[in-house]
């Protein structure tokens, strides 16, 4: 018997396992990643920030995150 199936998403070109289907900004937090301060694509669709709350990502997904970091 299976305690729990593991699965696994495409992050920015590499494989990056997930215990289960995740919320958006739970993977955001989980990669101390600062929702202001990035763009994210799932599927190779730009999913607006006012819907990361209610985005999951899936096994299976492609997920393409960017980073934006000040400077000079």
């Amino acid at each position: 018997m299976l305690d729990s199936i593991a699965t696994s998403i495409t992050l920015n070109g590499d494989p990056y396992p997930l215990d289960r289907d995740t919320a958006l900004t739970a993977l955001l937090e989980r990669l101390n990643m600062r929702r202001g301060r990035v763009a994210v694509e799932i599927n190779h669709e730009i999913v607006p920030k006012a819907r990361y709350d209610e985005t999951m990502v899936r096994a299976g997904d492609h997920v393409e995150i960017i980073n934006f970091v000040g400077g000079g």
